[in-house]
């Protein structure tokens, strides 16, 4: 059974650090673009960071652009998201996306999700 297992989540004053991370299984890590989306409640889910699958691409969201860098190592299967400066309103659920590349429609699978509180 595929496995996505995020860790890294916590409380944080503004202006911190987290470092959150997926380690993927049971599935090809390298064949899937992977993708924290956070969902902050009374919100829908939103796209925070994208990387393709060889990590030669990546994408943000701009409410994080120069804050957070999404990066991946195929070795490990793992995944990971540096958010810096972090903001109140960074306050959310974080998901672990991973999609194929070729059938992203077909394979999609989440992670359970690590809660981040941006608060003093």
């Amino acid at each position: 059974q595929v496995q996505l297992v995020e860790s890294g989540g916590g409380l944080v004053q503004p202006g911190g650090s987290l470092r959150l991370s997926c380690a993927a299984s049971r599935f090809t890590f390298s064949n899937y673009a992977m993708s924290w989306y956070r969902q902050a409640p009374g919100k829908e889910r939103e796209l925070v960071a994208t990387i393709t699958s060889a990590g030669s691409s990546t994408n943000y969201a701009d409410s994080v652009k120069g804050r957070f860098t999404i990066s991946r190592d195929n070795t490990k299967n793992t995944v990971s998201l540096q958010m810096n400066n972090l903001k109140p309103e960074d306050t959310a659920m974080y998901y672990c996306n991973a999609r194929h590349q070729l059938l992203p429609l077909k394979y999609v699978y989440w992670g359970q999700g690590t809660q981040v509180t941006v608060s003093s």
